[in-house]
């Protein structure tokens, strides 16, 4: 009886999920879905989302999730990522 009275859950750093995908994997599918439906393009639409999704997954295989995010840092313009805490990347030394 004592075991079942607490819960403790054993994956604390897990992300969040919508259905059986994280957020990005989900915009990833949503997104070319979406824009199928409203091309009415469906067949293409599905196509390109579970190719985005196979692409997203590949590129997160094995690294941080916020690897994209980083990656996003150094090689997009700075307003893209929207860090305002942090300097351009292109400042590679700094002074202080």
């Amino acid at each position: 009886m004592a075991a079942d009275k607490y819960v403790i859950p054993s994956h604390l750093d897990d992300p969040e999920l919508i259905g059986l995908w994280t957020l990005d994997e989900f915009l990833a599918m949503v997104i070319p879905f979406v824009w199928g439906i409203l091309s009415q393009h469906i067949l293409i639409g599905m196509l390109l989302a579970g190719a985005g999704w196979w692409g997203l997954k590949k590129a997160k295989a094995g690294r941080a999730t916020s690897w994209l995010l980083h990656m996003a840092y150094w090689h997009l313009p700075a307003g893209f990522t929207g860090m305002r805490a942090t300097p351009p990347s292109y400042l590679r030394l700094m002074a202080g």
